[in-house]
């Protein structure tokens, strides 16, 4: 029971450090989905270009906009999901006895771990969302701006009943699912190839090439991760910051509209800053996990 409790405080840290690297990139992704998809939106020529808005007219605390709800959601969703997927790949494990990373075990302790988390994440991705949007090029009106993570919650539930607030449910539940079992899949193949690799090639294996081995795995986990969901991503940002309630909530007919607007690319937009803050803030993610599982006494197969 002590070493379930320890696995969830490694995942805890793991937030801490995805959301202090990873968010900046985050709130010009969310920015470039809402405004580059809309009709009317406010067109940035590129990531870059909004990078460079947001930090003219806001400076370095726009870039951390909705940073507090994320900084509390990350941290919780995180130590649910490595929490989950550590116990369950653990039970599933004791009927495949092999050293060999096992699809069968790696996928649905995964995709059990993401849709646990999405009712976590669904809400709070909401607020940060919602906070994100409403910078300087925002076209909310200021009357109706929010004025904290707190108040856009509150007034959220007061406009859209309880479920308003986990508007985007079912995208958020198959992006997770999705797209952890394509995360730990990577990483677990990836690390298991490289351990294999190294320590056929040097008898001195050090701490630093753990951590070597962590960022590589990580970046790369977290880079698949988002090239399978981005467009499930895009949809959820839409669904969730549309504030008509009679708009679709179905993330196939927001897609279908988007690419009728914009074609494929439009699906992926926001794939540059997603993917330059993918592979950092997984590589971060994964390398505080391992080295706190160390710390904690936790053995890692």
């Amino acid at each position: 029971m002590m070493e379930a409790y320890k696995e969830y405080v490694a995942g805890l840290l793991a937030g801490v450090a995805t959301v202090a690297i990873g968010h900046p990139f985050d709130t010009v992704k969310v920015k470039l989905q809402k405004h580059n998809t809309e009709a009317h939106g406010i067109q940035y020529r590129s990531a870059l270009h909004c990078t460079g808005r947001i930090l003219k007219t806001e400076g370095i605390k726009g870039l951390y906009r909705g940073a507090t709800s994320s900084f509390v959601g990350m941290a919780f969703e995180s130590s649910l999901l490595f929490g989950i997927y550590s116990q369950t790949k653990q039970s599933l494990q004791v009927a495949v006895q092999s050293g060999e990373p096992q699809p069968q075990v790696i996928i649905p302790s995964a995709a059990f771990g993401g849709a646990i988390i999405s009712f976590v994440l669904c809400p709070t991705e909401l607020v940060k969302c919602r906070m994100q949007i409403q910078g300087t090029d925002s076209l909310v009106p200021k009357s109706s701006r929010y004025s904290s993570p707190l108040d856009c919650a509150l007034k959220t539930v007061k406009t859209e009943g309880v479920t308003g607030i986990f508007r985007g449910g079912s995208t958020t539940l198959l992006r997770e699912s999705v797209g952890n079992a394509v995360f730990f899949s990577v990483y677990e193949y990836v690390r298991y190839h490289l351990h294999l690799r190294v320590k056929a090639a040097s008898s001195n294996y050090s701490n630093l090439t753990d951590i070597g081995i962590g960022i590589i795995t990580g970046g790369l986990a977290g880079v698949s991760f988002w090239l399978a969901v981005l467009p499930l991503d895009v949809a959820k940002t839409l669904i969730q910051t549309n504030l008509d309630k009679n708009c679709s909530r179905n993330p196939l007919q927001v897609l279908r509209s988007i690419h009728g607007r914009a074609g494929l690319k439009g699906c992926y937009t926001g794939l540059a800053p997603t993917v330059t803050r993918a592979f950092p803030a997984n590589a971060a993610a994964i390398v505080t996990w391992e080295l706190a599982m160390k710390l904690l006494g936790i053995k890692h197969d």
